[in-house]
């Protein structure tokens, strides 16, 4: 348990890495904290916009209002004293900054997890996915392809302490 958990102050966990690096896997072990609550993306995606789930502008359209209503929620829960990890990829300086946004509205503490992964191994893992079909949405080799190519690590002068899994 981190230093921060054990003097009780909320921590709002961010999980940075590519498609099926283990973000989601990571956000359940997490989520296992006694105080945590896990808000995972990819079911509130699938939930609220099963079929408008297409193509990466939907993808970002759809995130993005969902965004828009997570916000005021997350800080609440943060306010009231939960941890919470949020299953949603912290994989762009713009999706990092909103999740500063709410762990500083807050006046939470913070845990950005970075998850470096090769990208072999995480086609390999992308593909038993679709295969098993446990996952709301499945992605092609291409997809995964097209998503890295917006994937962008945090960088120094983001200012985040960053915890790294390999």
């Amino acid at each position: 348990m981190d230093e921060t958990a054990e003097q009780g102050q909320a921590t709002l966990h961010m999980i940075c890495g590519k498609i099926a690096a283990g973000k989601s896997t990571l956000a359940a072990r997490l989520a296992e904290r006694a105080g945590t609550i896990r808000i995972s993306e990819d079911v509130w995606l699938a939930c609220l916009y099963k079929d408008e789930q297409k193509t990466i502008e939907d993808y970002v359209r759809n995130s993005r209002r969902l965004r828009e209503v997570m916000g005021d929620h997350v800080v609440a829960l943060l306010e009231a004293g939960l941890s919470v990890v949020l299953d949603f990829p912290a994989n762009t300086p713009a999706s990092r900054q909103w999740m500063r946004s709410l762990f500083e509205r807050a006046g939470a503490d913070y845990r950005l997890h970075l998850l470096d992964v090769p990208d072999e191994v995480c086609k390999a893992r992308l593909r038993a996915r679709n295969a098993a079909g446990t996952h709301a949405f499945n992605a092609s080799d291409a997809e995964f392809d097209l998503f890295t190519s917006y994937f962008v690590p945090p960088s120094a002068e983001e200012g985040f302490e960053v915890a790294l899994h390999g």
